[in-house]
């Protein structure tokens, strides 16, 4: 058995879809033979994971999967090995970087938070 990193992209759209679009990106780890049956594994994964609810304002939301947009064998589980790499262009590198920053110590003080609690 082989093990994948499929890019799955699924498109929300909140109401009527008068807004912004949005997209969200998942990459997801599928164990599979071959190339071809880690696709159909993952468009499997997709669809099922479509889904409609209402939201707090009672506007209907869909996630709507569109499709698999990348898929990546992985050779070897090596440590630090790089799986996936994207290039961004933000308008502010200032403001990016902060970003990063912010999710990091958010990322730090919920693994703090949940370590004083194995205690």
């Amino acid at each position: 058995m082989n093990w994948y990193l499929a890019k799955m992209s699924f498109q929300i759209i909140c109401g009527e879809g008068n807004h912004h679009p949005q997209f969200d990106e998942q990459l997801r780890l599928v164990s599979a033979e071959e190339e071809e049956e880690a696709l159909i594994k993952a468009r499997n994964i997709g669809r099922r994971e479509q889904e409609s609810f209402l939201n707090q304002h009672q506007k209907l939301v869909q996630w709507k999967f569109i499709d698999v947009s990348e898929l990546y064998k992985i050779s070897d589980l090596i440590d630090g090995a790089e799986l996936y790499s994207r290039i961004e262009e933000p308008s502010s590198a200032g403001t990016y970087i902060e970003l990063i920053h912010r999710k990091a110590q958010h990322i730090e003080s919920h693994t703090t938070h949940s370590l004083l609690q194995l205690v």
